[in-house]
């Protein structure tokens, strides 16, 4: 690194604001909501901090005219995660345009004291990222690091080692976010190999790889599928089996696995529904909030809530969004209950085995097949916080869409 450069990062760095998860939300709206406020975090926090503070990762084309405005929008609006985008959503005759984008964006951003997201460049190929530093000049200190699409055993060592590389180009930590997509992990015939291949690879540079990403909808490409927005990706059987196996290789809780982070969810106008909302109206009626859920209804979030259960109940953290609409919805979702934090406190106070009835008396915690879960929702206590008693995603989520 050049004596220069080396300046610039530590102006950089000493200047920036930490991020922290519900920043739009203050005073007594957050005392009311919270009873343990999120921590604020940046760049250089624990690699399990910042892959959890993922929340929803907001991609934007990098062709967007207004992009470094848009960034800073977004992030005053509660995002922590943003990826600028340059393969799917960048038409081939526009790449060099979306590059010269990208570099004017980062270097913008890093001239200015503003609390960006966590941004991600995700490069149609490895090449990308020496090219993209090459070009940058203090906008490579606001960079946490690239999204490597449709991820697999012949591209991975390629992509592993230019992260690598960039890494001990910048001086600074960079992470790589791996997407899962390619058909040789769909197909049944071929699954288990390329998984057990791309583990090991993945496994070889651990403290570089922030999340491991799900692509969906390449996934149904792969046998022509597009999935109705009255469905849940877990709906779709062909998918849903390849996710438990990607959660099967990557998300064991042995020291091992990854923070995996949810497939996207397409849809955000309302449509004719030809079956009943997946929304329960009773928490609605609890909060006094029944026309928010019609609200939520309409702009097809109630699939997107169901998704984000189920992502949650399958091992899986944060989520791939396409539109500014669903990360109220993914955040509100990631918030740790109040009883969920009682439980895993009671979990983690005791270093040997057993059962006690949970402190709200109503299910009962095992000390040692518990204490994995307990961990983790200790650290999303950390970044999202925890919601006082009483306090329902309900509330958490009307208070981010009106805020």
């Amino acid at each position: 690194m050049t004596t220069g450069m080396a300046v610039r990062q530590e102006i950089s760095l000493h200047k920036r604001i930490p991020r922290r998860h519900f920043r739009q939300l203050q005073g007594p709206d957050a005392r009311a909501l919270f009873y343990r406020q999120p921590e604020p975090f940046d760049d250089l926090a624990d690699r399990e901090i910042l892959a959890m503070a993922l929340g929803a990762t907001l991609y934007v084309p990098a062709t967007r005219a207004d992009l470094t405005a848009t960034i800073l929008r977004r992030a005053d609006r509660g995002v922590c995660s943003m990826v600028i985008d340059l393969e799917d959503a960048v038409a081939d005759h526009e790449v060099e345009f979306a590059k010269l984008q990208t570099v004017r964006t980062l270097d913008e951003l890093a001239a200015r004291p503003d609390p960006s997201p966590m941004l991600f460049v995700r490069v149609r190929d490895a090449d990308t990222v020496p090219e993209l530093l090459d070009r940058l000049s203090a906008g490579a200190q606001v960079l946490t690091g690239f999204v490597f699409p449709k991820f697999d055993s012949a591209s991975a060592p390629k992509y592993l080692a230019a992260l690598d590389a960039a890494g001990a180009r910048t001086g600074r930590p960079l992470y790589g976010m791996p997407v899962l997509e390619s058909a040789a992990l769909v197909h049944r015939q071929t699954r288990d190999s390329e998984l057990t291949q791309i583990a090991a690879c993945l496994a070889e540079y651990r403290e570089r790889i922030l999340a491991v990403r799900i692509g969906a909808t390449d996934m149904c490409a792969t046998f022509g599928i597009r999935r109705d927005r009255d469905l849940t990706i877990y709906d779709v059987r062909v998918i849903a089996d390849v996710i438990a196996d990607i959660v099967n290789y990557f998300g064991r809780a042995d020291d091992t696995g990854f923070v995996i982070t949810g497939p996207v969810w397409e849809y955000f106008a309302d449509h004719e529904r030809m079956f009943r909302p997946l929304l329960r109206t009773a928490p609605f009626e609890e909060s006094d909030a029944v026309p928010f859920r019609s609200y939520l209804v309409s702009r097809d979030l109630d699939g997107l809530l169901r998704e984000i259960t189920l992502d949650r109940a399958n091992g899986i953290q944060g989520k791939t969004v396409i539109h500014p609409s669903h990360v109220a919805a993914v955040h509100a979702l990631s918030v740790v209950t109040h009883e969920e934090y009682s439980d895993a406190l009671d979990i983690l106070q005791v270093e040997v085995g057993g059962v006690a009835a949970s402190g709200y008396r109503n299910k009962m915690n095992e000390m040692r097949p518990h204490r994995s879960w307990a961990r983790t929702t200790l650290t999303r206590a950390r970044v999202f916080g925890v919601a006082k008693k009483g306090v329902s995603f309900v509330d958490l989520l009307s208070a981010l869409v009106t805020v």
